[in-house]
């Protein structure tokens, strides 16, 4: 008969603790000071499209764009390899697509082609922020509401601080690095809510079951137990994840680079806290086996002799 081995998560917590808060402070500071390099999505700014009749240089289109002083231009294909996808957040004007074409056309022998020209309005990026913001804290408050009914009410503490955390950090490594945060990483972070929530709740599950099981050990004990039993479903998990959005960040091009980098550092981060930020607090709440345990019925109560 095999037996599982046993590690010793809680014997660090003290330490994953001092971790997790060095990170949201750093996260917290950074968003304080320098805040989130919002993109064209939120702040609005220029859109322009331009035909190539062969594949461009991306590299080159920025060279040129750059020396003609749109430093902040973000240069894409967009649909096929020929067609290329300028922002700029710089004011609306009707002749930029123009001005940008001729300084293109420069030194090409092949003919450019306007296709777009288009603006995305400061009050429409504004709108957006303000609902992908409401439309996180809904997301929270549902785990939140469903992790209490689904397990306990420490749980769904437990539960909430862990996405929270997760969210958090994820916001200061955009706001550290100075990363266009656009919808597509708003998409990626509402991903991750949906990722370690799913770790989470399935960590959760087999505390319960342990606490219900093992009713004579203590607390710690159960939570090393319990991480030790999903430790190999979670770092499987984790890993196949993390491969694809590598391939994703390096081979994807520049339109989905936010995205996959969010969900890296989303992944990475919210396996750690499915292990120890969860855990961690339910071990301060005081998680025992009254809260999880259904009582026991008194003799008396128990199933009535036929006469």
């Amino acid at each position: 008969m095999t037996t599982e081995k046993i590690y010793n998560f809680m014997g660090l917590r003290k330490i994953a603790a001092a971790f997790s808060i060095t990170l949201l402070l750093i996260s917290v500071a950074s968003l304080a000071i320098n805040g989130l390099k919002f993109g064209l999505d939120f702040t609005g700014g220029s859109l322009i499209e331009v035909g190539y009749q062969q594949e461009p240089d991306l590299n080159g289109i920025r060279d040129k764009l750059q020396q003609a002083g749109y430093e902040d231009a973000i240069v894409q294909t967009f649909g096929s390899p020929v067609d290329i996808l300028i922002r700029m957040g710089v004011a609306h004007d009707p002749k930029l697509g123009d001005t940008v074409l001729q300084t293109l056309q420069s030194g090409e022998t092949q003919e450019l082609t306007l296709r777009r020209n288009e603006y995305v309005g400061a009050q429409v990026g504004e709108e957006l922020r303000e609902q992908g913001g409401l439309g996180m804290l809904l997301a929270l408050f549902m785990v939140m509401v469903y992790v209490a009914f689904r397990f306990q009410l420490k749980f769904s503490i437990g539960a909430v601080t862990a996405l929270a955390h997760d969210v958090l950090i994820v916001l200061g490594f955009f706001s550290v690095l100075q990363l266009d945060f656009d919808l597509t990483v708003l998409a990626a972070i509402l991903a991750v809510i949906g990722y370690s929530l799913n770790d989470t709740i399935v960590v959760s599950d087999r505390i319960r079951e342990n606490f219900r099981r093992m009713r004579k050990s203590e607390p710690i004990e159960i939570m090393n137990v319990s991480l030790s039993q999903t430790l190999g479903r979670t770092l499987v998990t984790s890993l196949t994840t993390l491969l694809v959005l590598v391939a994703l960040a390096v081979f994807g091009g520049e339109m989905i680079f936010g995205f996959a980098v969010a969900l890296l550092v989303g992944v990475f981060i919210g396996t750690y806290s499915s292990i120890y930020v969860a855990a961690n607090i339910l071990i301060l709440l005081g998680i025992c086996k009254e809260d999880l345990i259904p009582p026991e019925k008194p003799d008396g109560d128990e199933i009535d002799e036929m006469p």
